[in-house]
Order: structure tokens, then sequence, then C-alpha cells
């Protein structure tokens, strides 16, 4: 089990799913229509992410950084 703080997006798999998401198809673009938007993110999860699996792996992990409480503060 991990601790996360009570907010913390970053830490969450699925917002950085968005995160790259957003880097490869919304931002900076502007789709005309909304069927071409559709079809551009139906594209990543279909078409992109198996291409980017490799870029995913690196950066949705649950490798987080280890929080030590001070003894020494915790006595007091």
């Amino acid at each position: 089990m991990h601790y996360l703080p009570a907010y913390s997006p970053n830490l969450n798999p699925i917002e950085r799913l968005w995160k790259v998401l957003r880097e490869k198809k919304t931002y900076n673009r502007c789709y005309e229509k909304f069927i071409d938007f559709q079809r551009e993110i139906r594209d990543f999860f279909f078409e992109d992410i198996p291409k980017i699996k490799d870029e995913l792996a690196t950066r949705i992990t649950d490798n987080f950084q280890r929080i030590y409480l001070n003894p020494i503060l915790l006595a007091v």
C-alpha cells in the first residue's frame, strides 16, 4: 500500500497518462470539427500508445520517493 497525500494528481498514474495525451494531441492544436478531435483521441489510444509504450513505462510508474520521519522531531 502506498501513502499518498490528500491531493496529489502528479502521483496518480491516470493523470500522467492524460498529460501525455495532451502533449501528443492537444497542445498547440485547434481542431475545426469535433469529429477530428474525437478521431485524434481515439488514434492516441489505439495507435499511439503501442508505439510509445517505452516512454509511457518511464513516465507512468509507482516509483515514489520515500519520506522518512525524523525520530528526533517525533520525540518532542
